[in-house]
């Protein structure tokens, strides 16, 4: 009989999970998931190809659970509004994850942005079934309603501000309703709620060039 792994991908993600969201993406590295598990890094690399599979892993556990999860709690009767108000109380709980997601812009920015907007667009039509805007038109608004959420998030988790949960439902209540009646960022359509990977290495590679 085969003897059974002790030490699989399942219990590996596990402890990875919790790691980056205790301590964030500095945190998760070969030797350190080793130590917290109490077991070789060798299991690792027969699970995982490369530790980058491995974040990666992690990375679509949490966009999975933002999802499904973090970003469904109910405060108001305001679906968008609800959506907004549980991600800045992830970003208070989770503060280490929260920066490196959207502070130091070191983990996986892509696939969190696309999963903020293509929930921002559920939670929209939600808010306005009747809407007859086009698609296009909704990613701007969600997007403009993310550059605001996150910005009050990070407001609070920097101690820069502190706002009572009323202030912060008007704000994005009012930014939501201008946003549905202006369209400010409709001169793009490449606007993108976070850089991609290829974004930040042509713009560091051109700060770079700038200072020779």
């Amino acid at each position: 009989m085969a003897r059974k792994k002790e030490i699989g991908k399942k219990k590996i993600l596990a402890i990875a999970y919790k790691m980056v969201v205790k301590d964030g993406i500095e945190s998760l590295t070969a030797r350190n998931i080793a130590k917290v598990g109490h077991f070789s890094t060798q299991p690792l690399y027969l699970e995982f190809e490369s530790m980058d599979e491995l974040r990666n892993e992690v990375l679509r556990q949490i966009a999975d659970n933002l999802r499904s999860n973090i970003l469904q709690k109910q405060y108001t009767s305001e679906p968008m509004v609800d959506m907004d108000l549980s991600y800045i109380e992830f970003a208070e709980q989770h503060e280490n994850l929260f920066r490196a997601m959207f502070v130091d812009g070191k983990f996986g920015s892509k696939v969190i942005s696309d999963t903020l907007i293509e929930l921002g667009i559920i939670k929209f039509k939600e808010q306005y079934p009747d809407d007859s805007h086009t698609n296009e038109k909704i990613k701007n608004i969600v997007i403009a309603n993310w550059i605001t959420t996150i910005g009050i998030a990070s407001l609070i988790v920097n101690d820069i501000a502190s706002f009572s949960q009323t202030q912060i439902v008007n704000v994005l209540s009012a930014q939501l309703n201008d946003a549905v009646i202006n369209d400010w960022l409709s001169e793009t359509s490449t606007v993108s709620l976070f850089d991609t990977d290829d974004v930040k290495e042509a713009r560091a590679k051109k700060k770079k060039n700038h200072k020779k």
